[in-house]
């Protein structure tokens, strides 16, 4: 069985003191809902200070970028090994906004998952078509290309370490949503690329989320679809009671 991962991507918003007072509403909503892995995504300058509020509780910290060498002459980078200090156990890697605003490549995407592999983090690897790609019925060659380029040169044991996030990006922020059908389709085709990558059992492993738009009233359609194990959530995490609402999809 894979278990369930609902991720809030909280991108830039919220300052230290509002990022605790947002993890302090959220833990007691979230306390009694189990076998769902629940992670927030602060701003880089809140992560320490939110790890210390989460720290017991059932909510995990994730990052939302890192950069793929442990030290040097790189100004304005974060290491992945600078993340787990912080108290991070996951890192979002590749999310759209990345790609269209600064330049992210498949290749960045798989330099920096094989570092927070080795770091001892989770990647959230995010991948996604325009829409335009859609409209020209290009959404699989687009997948294909940043899953084959994403997970580049990866070991079949290290995908236990990966997390895939199909976010497409003519949903994300616009209040559209994929059709629980769109979603499942394109969420079976990256478990089959998997397979062909990889292998069954790792395929059969591997959580793939769903991102874009998801909200309260739509995360129980999408959750019923045999190949969506999970959410990353955008403005909805922003609000414990949304966010909370989303976790508890099946109660």
């Amino acid at each position: 069985m894979r278990i369930p991962v609902i991720a809030g991507n909280w991108k830039l918003f919220k300052t230290i003191g509002e990022s605790v007072a947002l993890v302090d509403d959220l833990k007691p909503l979230v306390a009694n809902i189990h076998g769902v892995e629940i992670v927030v995504a602060p701003v880089f300058t809140a992560l320490s200070r939110v790890c210390d509020v989460v720290k017991g509780s059932n909510v995990l910290l994730a990052a939302q970028d890192c950069y793929w060498e442990e030290e040097g002459a790189f100004t304005g980078e974060v290491a992945p090994r600078l993340l787990k200090d912080a108290g991070c156990s996951h890192v979002i890697i590749g999310h759209s906004e990345r790609r269209q605003y600064f330049g992210e490549t498949d290749l960045s995407v798989n330099k920096k998952t094989k570092a927070a592999i080795a770091a001892g983090l989770t990647a959230i690897v995010c991948v996604g078509e325009l829409l335009a790609d859609r409209e020209a019925g290009q959404t699989f060659s687009v997948i294909e290309a940043q899953i084959q380029g994403g997970l580049a040169g990866l070991e079949a044991n290290s995908l236990r370490h990966v997390i895939v996030a199909y976010e497409p990006v003519w949903a994300i922020g616009t209040g559209k949503t994929a059709s629980d059908a769109q979603a499942q389709e394109v969420h079976a085709f990256i478990r089959q690329l998997i397979v062909s990558l990889f292998n069954q059992s790792v395929a059969d492993a591997v959580r793939i989320l769903y991102g874009g738009s998801v909200k309260p009233d739509n995360v129980k359609g999408l959750m019923s679809q045999p190949d969506i194990d999970g959410a990353l959530v955008g403005g909805a995490s922003l609000k414990a009671e949304s966010f909370a609402a989303i976790v508890g999809f099946d109660s």
